[in-house]
């Protein structure tokens, strides 16, 4: 079977999509005393320990 071209409509919500479920799982908040605790080699903990040290 041969493959078959999305209609625009389709392919920008297939892109539209596969963005939304990147921007979430980058935008989960992890509140403190939450079971799943950031790890100290997160790229938001170290943002936020050089923000701090900058801030000083």
């Amino acid at each position: 079977m041969g493959v078959t071209r999305l209609k625009r409509k389709d392919r920008r919500n297939k892109t539209v999509s596969r963005l939304e479920v990147q921007f979430l799982k980058l935008a989960t908040n992890l509140e403190p005393g939450s079971r799943s605790k950031e790890s100290a080699k997160s790229q938001i903990a170290k943002n936020n320990a050089v923000l701090a040290q900058l801030a000083k």
